[in-house]
């Protein structure tokens, strides 16, 4: 995934299409999807808000831990593709491939909850997800 698609997603940019990597296939996705959105096998009227993870490296994951910084203790490990149920945002430690983007999500699945960087969800940038994740 390269550095400009990232950067446009977390300036909250709505135009093209961008290119997620998703197990081990590619999977194009329109602007839309590059939101929270409702998690799957959610109900109609569930208000739960689901992200997936990107742009991890192949053979790495991401490390959900117990508070938002990276000195905080692991949780569970994501791969690619895999969604998180967004609980919150927060700030804390700035992401870990220097760009400096600091917003963490509370992030839920049904079997741990814990802190992501959302640099490497699929949630659109704070633009985006503000008005519908609520602040921890």
């Amino acid at each position: 995934m390269s550095t400009s698609r990232l950067l446009t997603k977390r300036l909250g940019a709505a135009a093209g299409t961008a290119v997620l990597l998703a197990g081990a296939g590619l999977l194009a996705a329109t602007p839309a999807q590059a939101a929270p959105r409702a998690c799957p096998g959610s109900g109609p009227g569930d208000p739960a808000r689901c992200a997936q993870v990107i742009g991890i490296n192949p053979g790495s994951s991401l490390v959900m831990r117990t508070a938002p910084r990276y000195s905080a203790g692991a949780v569970a490990r994501w791969g690619n593709g895999q969604w998180l149920e967004l609980d919150c945002w927060t700030t804390g430690d700035p992401d870990a491939d220097g760009h400096g983007y600091r917003y963490w999500m509370l992030v839920s699945t049904g079997s741990s909850s814990g802190y992501v960087n959302d640099w490497y969800l699929d949630s659109g940038g704070p633009a985006t997800w503000k008005p519908v994740i609520p602040q921890c």
